[in-house]
């Protein structure tokens, strides 16, 4: 009879740690030579349960941001200031026993233009220091390439990736990170839940508000071919300069209920979940799956493609798959569900789920489904990048955060994965959402914390910026010493 044991745990050497993006976190938007980046000219959003705002750039906001030189209105332009404070920061989540830091390489930093004649020599200095103190504390950085921005001189230049000139710009910034850092960086990313694209400025910098929805779809899926060419040539880089490091894709993963049994239902749901693995079988299996064929043609989509980018995409595919992951959706043929937001996408809310003050529903066990999913459709090691808790924390008069909710939404997704490598899922690591206080991916603001280190900072930019550890602070750093065996 066969049989084989079953894992019991997370595997020796899993990379347990936290997320950032430098949009969210670094600040100094404007010294050391750093250029101007798309994320930089978002406002911050009206309505905190808006998870559109930062896709609404029209040309008459863009020359409104551009001519503002303060960070008032723009959030990300000043970040937590973690420019200035990568040390004390590092070593916080050090004392915490992390094994990886994701984090990102601002473009512009390295070329402020995007398509410079050189890099920027004080923005590749300050990504060997971050690096340097990573590995100090025996931290594996994990770098994404480019997380939600870009240099804003490409978005009006070219209109951002709706070019496919951004590709050779895109590619020298690669090629000169990947040299930069050889030996040095041994987990790389290439963009940033890549399906955004499809949601319009965050993830293309391209301007779109003005086009119907049908050249709007024309333009995201452009954009998007245009990132998985860049994407296959940086994984080809990356092998070739540094044979020894890793470089995976990412995907915001949006699991896809049916509202009901019925077929049509079924099959409705299938239809979303295609939509949202498309990316991930374009960057593991190396070609545009058939479905898509339909969806294109049904739809009004004719894509331009050089001759050789399908040999491209096939001889660039990824080492490994990253994603994030907070919520799960419903969906019904009739479209009779109650909507409901989160993470950038509305959908059927699921009667079954609680939902967070920003409506984003909580489903710990999605998550197991999410990471059988992809371990069967792809059998390549997996990564959860992101997943964590946006709330409205308070301080005691004494100086402490009773973030116990945080606590238990994270317990209860750990012990998932845990069920899901029991399952025979290869899981690489979980480097949760925002270990420090950030700015809001989604609508810029401070007050949706996720941190287990406090940041005094409130949305106006007021505050101290003092940095606090939160009860989950002392939580995690017991389930990382015990290699998420202690989880109470």
């Amino acid at each position: 009879m066969y049989h084989k044991n079953i894992p019991t745990g997370f595997p020796k050497g899993f990379l347990w740690g936290g997320a950032t993006a430098a949009n969210q976190v670094e600040g100094a938007w404007n010294i050391d030579g750093k250029g101007l980046t798309t994320a930089e000219v978002v406002q911050k959003a009206t309505d905190r349960q808006d998870p559109m705002a930062m896709n609404a750039v029209t040309a008459v906001t863009l020359r409104k941001a551009m001519v503002d030189k303060t960070d008032t209105l723009y959030p990300k332009r000043r970040g937590i200031d973690f420019y200035h404070r990568y040390r004390e920061d590092i070593k916080l989540f050090a004392e915490m026993g992390f094994k990886a830091f994701r984090l990102s390489i601002a473009w512009a930093r390295i070329f402020p233009n995007g398509d410079d004649a050189q890099p920027n020599e004080a923005g590749l200095k300050f990504y060997d220091d971050v690096f340097a103190e990573c590995h100090k504390y025996g931290i594996e950085p994990v770098v994404t390439l480019s997380h939600f921005e870009m240099p804003l001189a490409l978005t009006l230049k070219h209109n951002g990736w709706a070019s496919r000139a951004t590709i050779a710009a895109f590619t020298r910034y690669t090629k000169v990170v990947f040299e930069r850092y050889r030996g040095i960086v041994k987990y790389w990313l290439t963009f940033n839940e890549i399906n955004a694209s499809t949601w319009g400025f965050v993830g293309t910098g391209a301007l779109d508000q003005e086009l119907d929805e049908t050249a709007k779809l024309q333009l995201h899926y452009q954009a998007v071919h245009h990132q998985f060419v860049a994407s296959a040539i940086a994984v080809q880089q990356c092998h070739a300069l540094d044979p020894a490091a890793k470089i995976g894709c990412m995907l915001a993963r949006i699991q896809t209920y049916p509202h009901t049994p019925n077929p049509t239902d079924v099959r409705a749901a299938q239809l979303e979940d295609e939509l949202n693995l498309f990316f991930t079988d374009v960057q593991v299996r190396g070609e545009y799956p058939g479905y898509m064929n339909r969806y294109f043609a049904e739809h009004g989509v004719t894509l331009e493609m050089a001759a050789d980018d399908e040999a491209v995409i096939k001889a660039g595919t990824v080492d490994y798959l990253s994603f994030s992951y907070y919520m799960t959706t419903v969906t019904s043929a009739a479209d009779a569900t109650v909507k409901t937001s989160g993470n950038m996408t509305f959908g059927g809310k699921n009667p079954y789920l609680e939902t967070s003050a920003w409506g984003w529903q909580i489903d710990p066990l999605g998550l197991r489904i999410a990471l059988n999913v992809f371990w069967d459709r792809y059998r390549l090691p997996l990564f959860v990048v992101e997943n964590g808790l946006g709330a409205l924390d308070e301080v005691t008069a004494d100086g402490k955060i009773h973030d116990q909710y945080r606590i238990d939404y994270m317990r209860q997704h750990i012990i998932q994965m845990r069920e899901a490598i029991k399952d025979g899922v290869e899981l690489m690591g979980y480097t949760m959402w925002g270990p420090i206080d950030l700015i809001s991916a989604g609508t810029s603001e401070m007050s949706k914390r996720y941190g287990f280190i406090y940041v005094d900072q409130d949305d106006a930019g007021g505050g101290s910026l003092q940095r606090l550890r939160k009860d989950s602070f002392y939580w995690y750093q017991q389930v990382i010493a015990s290699n998420g065996t202690v989880l109470a």
